[in-house]
């Protein structure tokens, strides 16, 4: 009887088992409810092809597919207190760091990474969403301070893509506090005279919008991202008044005048690195000046103070340019110019 026991009913039982499927097999569109398999799901960016839904990107895929080859350098970001004020609501504020750590597999919300751009050297900072709701502490304020000051000094542009909740509210005013700090770094960044790109992905709110985040010289959507700092549901009831359709999403943003583009995801870094050619003065403005007669007129080649507009696809649509010595490429991003009406070509 004992095999019958040891080796017959353990294999019956072993065919009969149901498979274990794995949690992430299948995604389901939050829209749509359409179900794609997740291996179909990466390989197109994490967008989903039927409704072009743009899911959310963990921070170590972000910038594996920003740098060329998908290589980059972690930026070693400064220790701080995890719980310096010794929060604790329904569970520990140490157990919730701990928990977000083994479900991410970062130290905090914010990770940095410096390498390069279609052969420019960047440095770029994403927030990971997963990670508390991408919110604002004291750990993730000093990551963002410490990208800004790496781009300083290797005098590079600095590429943020934010997610957030807001501040971090276990940590109370130290949280707030971060909003100034980073608005300092970003100001470093200006008198470097460094480009500084935000890209704005779903969701983005609170104080992380109230602060480094709208303070950008560019400032990039993803479709239908929510930008805002406070949800269309509180405002609504806050007002008590019916909000637009599409209130605080990505379009509607772009057709008010708070968002410069909105770009797909699959022409996102082709864009980021056509605009840090642009605005670093690698690619000089004559390069995109017109070459031959237009209507009849011969063309201008373009002086180093041109001026582009860039379509929601990421392509020159328009061009003005300022008279100026040849002198002005070698000058960096953001040096003042002498006043003087525009001449278009």
């Amino acid at each position: 009887m004992n095999w019958i026991n040891n080796v017959v009913r353990p294999k019956i039982r072993s065919i009969l088992r149901k498979k274990e499927m794995p949690d992430n097999l299948w995604v389901k569109c939050p829209e749509t409810g359409q179900m794609i398999y997740y291996k179909d799901l990466e390989a197109n960016q994490f967008v989903v092809p039927g409704s072009n839904y743009h899911m959310r990107v963990s921070a170590p895929a972000r910038l594996k597919g920003l740098f060329d080859g998908g290589e980059y350098e972690t930026i070693a970001l400064p220790e701080v207190p995890i719980d310096p004020l010794k929060f604790r609501d329904e569970r520990r504020y140490t157990d919730r760091i701990k928990d977000a750590r083994g479900k991410t597999g970062l130290a905090d919300a914010v990770l940095v990474g410096a390498g390069k751009l279609q052969g420019d050297k960047i440095v770029a900072a994403v927030q990971d969403f997963d990670f508390m709701g991408g919110s604002l502490g004291t750990a993730a304020g000093e990551a963002v301070i410490s990208g800004m000051r790496t781009a300083v000094k290797q005098q590079s542009p600095f590429v943020l893509f934010a997610a957030s909740g807001g501040a971090r509210m276990q940590e109370g005013i130290l949280s707030l506090m971060q909003m100034p700090r980073t608005t300092v770094a970003v100001q470093e960044l200006r008198e470097a005279k460094l480009p500084y790109i935000v890209v704005l992905t779903h969701p983005t709110t609170g104080g992380v919008t109230a602060s480094y985040a709208m303070l950008g010289d560019i400032h990039i959507a993803e479709p239908g991202a929510l930008i805002g700092f406070a949800g269309p549901r509180v405002i609504e009831q806050t007002i008590r008044e019916q909000l637009p359709n599409g209130f605080q999403r990505a379009e509607y943003l772009l057709d008010h005048g708070m968002v410069d583009m909105v770009v797909h995801r699959h022409r996102l870094r082709d864009t980021l690195g056509r605009i840090c050619h642009l605005l670093t003065h690698t690619r000089p403005g004559r390069d995109i000046a017109l070459p031959e007669h237009l209507d009849g007129m011969n063309s201008h080649p373009a002086p180093a103070a041109t001026l582009a507009r860039l379509g929601g696809n990421g392509e020159i649509v328009d061009i003005e340019v300022e008279d100026d010595d040849d002198d002005r490429l070698n000058e960096p991003f953001g040096t003042p110019a002498e006043p003087r009406p525009p001449r278009s070509v």
